[in-house]
């Protein structure tokens, strides 16, 4: 990695996956949900994320995190499992909260964790953040026990700020008649669609500026890739890191589109032979 990276000059790789969060591309629409989410963070409640693989739900997620980091005393706890059971449940987010649990008493879990984040209200005058990525794999049971353990004074009140992330059976499941109680609670909404052409090349552009290379890829690759990529980040991030890697291994000064050329136009098929054919 190091070789690649003093190669091209660059700072970082600027098509893995662990971008810094500072140089990761935002889009008008993220920036404006970041914005209303932070200031929705006094009052509590449920925000949820979804779009197809390869939208920028992730990273989207990063920068709400990032965000939401640089408030302070803000307590943020992701959920790991999300597909655990309820009690395995109570006890990640005893773990995330620093409350002791007992596996036989999930009563006093519930009054332990509710009695955690009303001290740090009292403390911080916001709500703790729970972030649930991969939400769609969450069981029903576990969604309407958040609900109910979230919730006070009759509803009036939230103890906690939950971030659901997911994909579109996300949104399917909250209008499911079992977890519409929780769904018609979602105050904040960002629906992820497929990238324009000027998204993915403006993404483009916006990493290769952060990395310390704009004049990594040539007009042309840039084009060609968006155009390849089918509005999906995902597709032309890969595109590209393999681009960089094939680059890398033959010393290239530069990318472009000869080398995408190279690296993914299908060999053409080739006729049978007379002696083929009979077999």
């Amino acid at each position: 990695m190091s070789k690649l990276l003093s190669l091209y000059g660059l700072k970082f790789n600027p098509f893995r996956p662990d971008v810094p969060v500072e140089a990761l591309f935002t889009t008008p629409a993220v920036d404006a949900f970041l914005r209303r989410v932070e200031l929705g963070i006094a009052d509590g409640g449920y925000v949820m994320i979804t779009g197809d693989p390869g939208t920028g739900k992730s990273v989207a997620l990063r920068l709400l995190s990032a965000r939401l980091a640089a408030v302070r005393d803000l307590v943020i706890g992701t959920i790991e499992h999300p597909q655990s059971r309820t009690m395995d449940f109570y006890r990640e987010l005893g773990d995330l909260f620093g409350v002791p649990l007992a596996a036989h008493n999930r009563w006093g879990g519930f009054k332990a964790l509710r009695a955690r984040w009303a001290e740090h209200i009292a403390s911080s005058l916001s709500r703790p953040v729970l972030i649930l990525d991969e939400a769609q794999e969450a069981l029903t049971p576990v969604f309407n026990e958040l609900r109910v353990l979230a919730s006070k004074e009759l509803d009036s009140r939230q103890l906690l700020s939950v971030v659901f992330a997911g994909d579109t059976r996300l949104a399917e499941r909250f209008r499911s008649a079992d977890l519409l109680p929780l769904g018609s609670r979602i105050r904040r909404r960002l629906v992820l669609e497929y990238a324009s052409r000027d998204e993915l090349l403006a993404c483009l552009d916006h990493l290769l500026e952060t990395a310390g290379n704009p004049s990594l890829m040539t007009t042309e690759l840039k084009a060609t890739l968006a155009d390849h990529a089918a509005g999906n980040y995902r597709i032309l991030m890969n595109l590209s890191d393999e681009l960089l890697a094939l680059a890398a291994d033959r010393d290239l000064p530069r990318l472009d589109e000869k080398l995408f050329l190279e690296a993914f136009a299908q060999a053409p098929k080739q006729k049978p032979t007379a002696g083929q054919k009979r077999r």
